[in-house]
């Protein structure tokens, strides 16, 4: 059986809390992935996504930020402060306007840290919980991303996208 350890990716992208949104932009478009883990003194205190910053922008600063491209998710089943719609990965569009705002005064992006904008709730699963019983997790918990924390120590990171990959690829079998 398919455990988190058999899959998570170990190099993850963790960040401080006390980054600005827009250092955290530029290192997720850099790093090419949707969201982080927020790490300080070692232990992890948050998640951020470009999702959460998406949303608190819109919610809190009056901003029409989301990228032009992405979907209208206004009733999307299971969505948590905003999020996405299952599928939409929004990484890409992220990129394109992290990239278009450098050029634009979004204050925003330059006052606030992550700290302002994450989330405190940390959703984990230990390395050895199976690939099915971490895949209903996430589900239910409407996550695309669980952090793979063993002994209050962050292991690795799995993501929807390695749980299809590992299907794709038939990992699954027995």
């Amino acid at each position: 059986m398919l455990k988190l350890k058999d899959l998570m990716n170990r190099d993850v992208v963790a960040v401080s809390p006390d980054l600005t949104l827009r250092e955290l932009l530029e290192v997720l478009a850099e790093r090419e992935v949707s969201g982080a883990p927020v790490v300080s003194g070692g232990k992890v205190v948050g998640v951020i996504s470009t999702t959460d910053i998406f949303d608190f922008q819109e919610e809190n600063a009056g901003l029409s930020s989301r990228p032009a491209s992405g979907p209208d998710d206004t009733d999307a089943p299971g969505r948590k402060r905003g999020g996405t719609p299952e599928g939409w990965d929004p990484s890409e569009e992220a990129v394109e306007w992290t990239r278009a705002t450098r050029s634009r005064d979004l204050d925003v992006l330059d006052e606030c840290t992550v700290a302002d904008v994450m989330t405190r709730d940390v959703l984990s699963q230990p390395s050895s919980t199976s690939l099915e019983r971490a895949a209903r997790y996430m589900l239910d918990s409407g996550i695309r991303r669980i952090l793979v924390i063993d002994k209050g120590k962050l292991q690795g990171i799995v993501t929807t996208t390695d749980i299809v990959r590992a299907v794709a690829e038939g990992m699954l079998k027995s």
